[in-house]
């Protein structure tokens, strides 16, 4: 990706993640990122476009969050390294920025993108199955949706004890001892 790229999609992340989506003109996006309106339309055909470009970022980027989770065979730390994901979302401003746009695309064009999180699933199902949980895929499931809402939350209240809640879940499934 070009430097000029990297500016225009900072721009529009900046501005879909304030604005939202529908609201934010190319011109606005063009002129925050100092560059001409024809160069989006250059190297992302239009709005929609840079937009995919953007969520196709999320995806890659979530892969490599997810990518040693997978990979990991001790079923304890499937489970915590799942757990202390959420600190990688508010690692840097610019991760949280990104993140959160990601979250709020989602209910403003109303996808979702369940395959996105399917290896991870299919990890946590196998842990919980290894830690002889009773429903070890129906556990995954729930896990993945407190993540989803502990990530909402996050993004919304400032106040959010993301530490304490991560320590909570982590005495929940015993992964201390």
């Amino acid at each position: 990706m070009t430097e000029k790229q990297e500016k225009i999609i900072t721009a529009a992340l900046e501005l879909f993640a304030k604005e939202g989506f529908k609201n934010t003109p190319t011109s606005k996006i063009a002129k925050q990122a100092g560059v001409s309106e024809g160069l989006i339309f250059r190297h992302f055909t239009n709005k929609e476009g840079l937009l995919e470009a953007i969520i196709k970022e999320g995806e890659e980027r979530f892969k490599f969050l997810y990518a040693d989770i997978v990979l990991e065979t001790n079923a304890k730390k499937i489970i915590l390294k799942t757990l202390n994901m959420a600190k990688n979302f508010t690692a840097k401003k610019e991760d949280m920025n990104f993140w959160k746009l990601q979250y709020k695309l989602k209910w403003e064009l109303e996808i979702y993108g369940a395959h996105k999180i399917k290896p991870l699933e299919r990890a946590l199902s196998t842990a919980f199955e290894d830690l002889k949980f009773k429903d070890p895929k129906m556990e995954a499931k729930l896990l993945l949706t407190l993540l989803d809402g502990l990530a909402t939350r996050l993004f919304l209240d400032p106040n959010f004890d993301l530490e304490d809640t991560i320590s909570y879940l982590a005495k929940k499934y015993n992964l201390f001892k």
